[in-house]
């Protein structure tokens, strides 16, 4: 399967551009807290506020139909690892508060797009049983680039300050999409999408696991890091270190997960999944140790991966002409609870840094309960929603 996978050329493409959007993401992620916490001085709102800033984009994810209208979908894909990279560059040159939305929200543009389109195609030019695999291998390349970026910034943060660094990683992204920008991945045959928003009853399960899917990820994203740098003062060098160990535990599980899906079926990966993130979240709250911080984030980016089940049930359900504008939908919904977690997390987080884990740990229950409505066939032949 994976040779059939490698004669594709769209996989070549993916790969490239997951590399490009790989290098932006982790490398803001990674200097961000630092930068925001020691160089503009950012309290616990107001990294909310610019985190709900940062998924606006996602929000209006729909506008990608649109987009389509003018543009091929790869091309677009090629185009969000630009804007990306542009804004991961500019961070650095705006340090302030406000400063730090407006280069946010640009950078923000970029990944999100990337993401929506990236998504998409992996569905679009791979069928039910190859799509795990490449997504699996996706994000493996993806953990492989962290784990890069990680060592370079481990290194460079020797030798330069925060901003410079910004603007190193911006510029390699920027590179990275201009180049994606000259190939043309498309292959004949495949099903043509609709350039319209597109609302299906039979998706409602799809739509419900997506909205509870972005607020989990909020909680993980916006404060878990934050709780390590601003409770137990991780220093950029140690943030770097610990993505980097996170992520090469997943670059070498990720495939295991993959030929989960296919073996057992979505609904007990993804049940899993939300089990254990019941008590990672009160771990959170209630374990005091940075250590124990420390394992558990690595914990909750592993079951992170397992996410991969939402997409490949949808492809089993969908009809093909449906998967672009669905895709551009499902990471809307996906961030509904994105807009408005990390402010109302943030505010929260003022009064008891433990309150927003206890809000993760009744998402989690809540998208235990609905994912047990996936009926699947364990062979993965087909999968309903009834």
């Amino acid at each position: 399967m994976l040779r059939e996978i490698k004669k594709n050329p769209m996989y070549g493409y993916l790969l490239i551009l997951t590399v490009g959007a790989a290098l932006g993401l982790q490398g803001w992620r990674t200097i961000f807290n630092n930068f925001a916490v020691d160089v503009v001085g950012i309290n616990g709102l107001q990294v909310g506020v610019i985190q709900s800033a940062r998924e606006i984009p996602g929000f209006l994810s729909l506008l990608v139909i649109y987009l389509l209208l003018f543009m091929k979908e790869h091309r677009l894909s090629a185009l969000a690892v630009i804007i990306c990279g542009a804004g991961v560059f500019l961070t650095g040159f705006l340090p302030t508060y406000h400063g730090l939305i407006i280069t946010t929200v640009i950078m923000s543009i970029g990944f999100h797009y990337f993401e929506t389109t990236n998504q998409s195609l992996t569905l679009q030019y791979f069928n039910k049983e190859q799509s795990p695999i490449v997504f699996a291998r996706l994000r493996s390349l993806n953990s492989l680039t962290n784990i890069f970026v990680g060592a370079a910034i481990w290194i460079l943060a020797e030798f330069f300050e925060l901003p410079v660094l910004f603007a190193i990683v911006g510029f390699v992204v920027i590179l990275t999409g201009f180049y994606a920008f000259r190939i043309n991945p498309v292959i004949p045959g495949i099903k043509p999408q609709h350039r319209k928003m597109i609302l299906k009853k039979k998706y409602t399960l799809f739509y419900i696991l997506n909205l509870m899917s972005g607020a989990r990820r909020q909680i993980f994203v916006v404060f878990a890091v934050f709780l390590l740098v601003k409770k137990y003062n991780y220093s950029v060098q140690w943030v770097t270190a610990l993505f980097v160990l996170n992520n090469l535990i997943n670059y070498f599980l990720v495939p295991y997960i993959a030929k989960a899906i296919n073996r057992f079926g979505e609904r007990k990966v993804l049940s899993l999944e939300y089990f254990a993130l019941f008590f990672v979240f009160l771990a959170y709250a209630f374990i005091d140790s940075p250590v124990v911080a420390a394992v558990l984030y690595v914990i909750d980016h592993i079951f992170f991966n397992f996410a991969i089940g939402i997409k490949t049930y949808f492809q089993k359900t969908a009809d093909p002409a449906d998967i672009a504008p669905s895709m551009a939908v499902g990471f809307t919904i996906n961030h509904i609870a994105a807009v408005v977690i990390p402010v109302f997390g943030g505010s929260l987080w003022l009064v008891d840094y433990r309150i927003p884990f206890l809000a993760g740990s009744v998402m989690a229950l809540l998208s235990l309960f609905f994912v047990q409505f996936i009926k699947y066939d364990v062979a993965g032949q087909g999968a309903d929603n009834e």
